[in-house]
């Protein structure tokens, strides 16, 4: 019975090793690691396929649109999540719920640190720097990440390692990039952008050659998704809060295309009653 048991054990686990194909579960997929080893795994095969300057973004919270408010989901993701993993003060009025998507996009760094200089690299070490307002010496965890730092600081420029990996949190606008990748980063060691929050364009990714290798956007009526070497896929988010693939590209489209396409299709099946914020209507905060 058990040498019969054992392969089909074995068969349903494997996929998760690496958070599986496809878009995450919303939201399971922030709480259980799906994302976590997502965006791991595609860092990790990026860097492989020898990619050195590389862009990663996702939501860092869920519901990261009603993070000013703190709905529910994002008070659980603070305190089951991100203060039991960086060892830090959660609850009312601590500087991780002021600050919790700064707080959150160090814990996703810390992840994807651990894929980035993998043994694959011989233990390469990894920096992480940011332009967010994080204390670092409250985060008692830091796992795989060697020095933390803020960007552009001359503290953090002098304690440069020669073949160390950067994952650098929110860098700004795109023409900052290379000045930074400059600044902070030795020659052909990868450099990865996490979670930048600011653009100056409409469209997907960014415009500098930095390979998308892990991206989930959220568009209206569902969300662009791609995970490295994989195509870029659109999905129509149900009102149940289920996804479906709807379209891939084998290379990056135009966001006015995707946008339009699961927008018609979404009105289509449900008209007006795919809307996330209304009660009853799919809304989940």
């Amino acid at each position: 019975f058990s040498a019969l048991l054992l392969p089909a054990l074995v068969s349903s686990f494997v996929p998760f090793i690496d958070g599986g194909k496809g878009m995450p579960k919303l939201y399971d997929g922030w709480f259980n690691e799906q994302v976590a080893k997502q965006a791991s795994a595609a860092v990790g095969r990026a860097i492989s396929a020898g990619k050195k300057k590389i862009e990663v973004n996702f939501p860092p919270v869920p519901n990261v649109e009603e993070v000013r408010f703190g709905t529910p989901l994002n008070q659980k993701f603070g305190k089951n999540v991100l203060a039991k993993d960086l060892g830090i003060a959660g609850g009312p009025g601590s500087d991780l719920s002021r600050q919790l998507i700064a707080f959150s996009n160090v814990y996703w760094a810390k992840k994807i640190a651990s894929a980035a200089g993998g043994s694959q690299l011989g233990g390469k070490p990894v920096c992480v720097l940011t332009t967010e307002p994080v204390t670092f010496d409250q985060i008692k965890s830091r796992g795989p990440v060697s020095r933390v730092g803020a960007v552009m600081s001359p503290e953090a420029r002098k304690k440069g390692r020669n073949g160390e990996i950067i994952v650098c949190i929110n860098p700004g606008g795109e023409e900052k990039w290379d000045k930074i990748v400059s600044a902070h980063s030795s020659p052909n060691a990868p450099f990865v952008v996490l979670n930048n929050a600011f653009s100056t364009s409409y469209g997907l990714g960014n415009f500098r050659g930095y390979e998308e290798a892990y991206y989930v956007k959220r568009i209206s009526k569902g969300w662009v998704y791609r995970s490295f070497p994989g195509p870029w896929e659109a999905y129509i988010e149900k009102p149940d809060g289920n996804v479906e693939l709807l379209k891939t590209y084998k290379e990056k489209p135009e966001l006015r295309e995707v946008a339009t396409l699961v927008r018609e299709e979404s009105f289509k099946r449900y008209a007006i009653n795919n809307d996330r914020w209304s009660p009853g209507f799919g809304e989940r905060l």
